[in-house]
């Protein structure tokens, strides 16, 4: 039997620089089921060194909290890596952190802090978060899709850190799983603009920095169950499973 099931995919934590403060396990998921939100994924800039705190905040709120990362490529571009297991998220993480350099500037680009599942403060992630990757897109796509995870090309309608904004273009060939359009744009807006790109799925996920952002856009998936296999299933509409805006 399928169920529909309103997700935000996208969505930062503490850990990630660029976000406020309050991202925290508690307040997060709290937010989420006040939107009404059945699904959610945590996805932090290059690292993934918060998800296990969101996941069992999520186990004992009853919030289906998928493992997630947004990855940034050589070329500067944005992907959502999304997964049904958190081991295959850190094998991406340890990847990616050999390939990861520099030190953050909290002074200069934010705070990165390690929560726990009761949103207090564990420590600080001292990498550079916020930096490109040495990877090219392309590898970063295979790896993903190595371990069975979603990719999906970030806030593909924004000009900084997009794959249409980098390189103009969607390479022929790239095995992406959809494109994200970010809140400023709607489904309509973007199903005109790239019209050339509609054998992808096209996807509204938040993009959360700060709380009141959480659930402000979202995709609906009609699915068996809350988990990546399914919502990729959702997204290449194969047996019976399908999606629309939330």
């Amino acid at each position: 039997m399928l169920n529909r099931f309103r997700a935000d995919l996208h969505i930062h934590s503490c850990l990630s620089p660029c976000a406020s403060e309050e991202m925290k396990p508690k307040a997060v998921v709290e937010r989420a089921m006040t939107v009404g939100l059945d699904m959610i994924a945590i996805c932090d800039h290059n690292s993934a060194d918060n998800l296990f705190a969101f996941i069992e905040a999520g186990k004992q709120a009853g919030l289906s909290v998928l493992p997630g990362m947004e990855v940034t490529s050589k070329e500067e571009i944005h992907l959502l890596a999304i997964f049904n297991r958190l081991e295959d998220c850190l094998m991406l993480q340890d990847w990616v952190y050999q390939h990861l350099s520099g030190k953050n500037k909290e002074e200069v680009f934010g705070s990165q802090t390690l929560v726990n599942e009761k949103s207090e403060a564990i420590g600080y992630n001292e990498k550079l978060l916020i930096g490109a990757t040495l990877l090219p897109i392309e590898e970063i796509v295979s790896f993903v899709r190595n371990l069975e995870g979603i990719v999906i090309a970030s806030h593909i309608d924004r000009q900084a850190f997009s794959l249409i904004g980098q390189l103009g273009f969607i390479p022929e060939g790239l095995s992406l799983d959809g494109l994200e359009i970010s809140p400023r744009t709607s489904l309509e807006e973007a199903k005109k603009k790239y019209r050339s790109y509609q054998h992808l799925a096209f996807v509204h996920f938040s993009d959360a920095h700060s709380i009141e952002e959480i659930g402000r856009v979202s995709t609906e998936f009609l699915i068996k169950e809350r988990t990546s296999r399914e919502i990729k299933m959702a997204l290449h509409s194969q047996e019976g499973r399908s999606m629309a805006e939330g």
